[in-house]
């Protein structure tokens, strides 16, 4: 397999602060790596660095082979690279099935003129509802279709915010903490989800987690970091027993 996502010598800055420094990972295709480290190691700066949020100091970032560095959000969401956030941010008042549909890209009926002659549009509109309905199922939200989006739990909330992603056609989906305050039988029921995802469809998923009690029977990679810097990368227990990720965080 080849790589989905390339990391090359990213560093970014906040003032005198190196919150990535000089960091080159890989994230390989059709596999779920997670992304370990202590509060404050630069993790989700590098998420942010990756989906266009914030703009990298120096070096380059890859997906599939096309260079992304400096791209904004828009631009790396329409290239296939789709993120969820720690405290999801959905459209709340509508139901989970309009949020899914929002994440489809080029909807004919969305331009003035277009909207205005049904006829050019409701093919795709049928076409877009029974794939979002079959997105539903994949995530275990197919029961409430119909509920608004801010009646949901907080484990069902981040199964959305991953529907979305797949509504989008993303084929790598960046997964910022996608189990935190979430209770165990659903977080396992979470990262199930996610695994069977990988399998059926092939997705790429690189996660930031911390749970690594529910986490680490379902990835294939572990890539540790401390102070923005690498400090390990490889299969779970390679990294889980490396001397540096011990002292770094497993031994706060």
């Amino acid at each position: 397999m080849g790589l989905a996502l390339e990391v090359r010598n990213i560093t970014k800055l906040f003032g005198s602060l190196r919150a990535v420094d000089d960091l080159s990972i890989g994230v390989e295709e059709k596999t779920i790596t997670i992304l370990i480290g202590p509060n404050g190691s630069g993790k989700t700066t590098l998420i942010n660095v990756i989906s266009g949020l914030y703009k990298p100091d120096s070096g380059r970032i890859f997906y599939n082979g096309a260079d992304l560095t400096g791209l904004p959000p828009h631009r790396v969401y329409r290239a296939g690279l789709a993120r969820t956030f720690q405290i999801p941010t959905l459209f709340w008042k509508l139901t989970v099935l309009e949020n899914v549909l929002v994440a489809k890209k080029d909807n004919p009926g969305e331009g003035f003129a277009r909207s205005l002659l049904r006829s050019t549009w409701i093919t795709a509109e049928k076409g877009a509802v029974e794939e979002a309905v079959r997105i539903l199922r994949l995530v275990g939200l197919a029961s409430v279709w119909d509920k608004s989006a801010d009646s949901l739990s907080g484990g069902q909330m981040k199964l959305l915010e991953l529907g979305r992603a797949l509504m989008s056609g993303a084929r790598l989906i960046l997964l910022d903490e996608p189990i935190s305050g979430v209770n165990p039988t659903l977080a396992h029921e979470i990262f199930s989800k996610i695994l069977k995802l990988r399998d059926e469809l092939g997705v790429t998923f690189f996660i930031v987690e911390h749970r690594l009690d529910i986490a680490l029977s379902y990835v294939d990679h572990i890539i540790a970091m401390a102070y923005g810097k690498l400090l390990a990368s490889g299969n779970p227990e390679m990294v889980m027993n490396d001397a540096k990720v011990i002292e770094s965080y497993l031994g706060e």
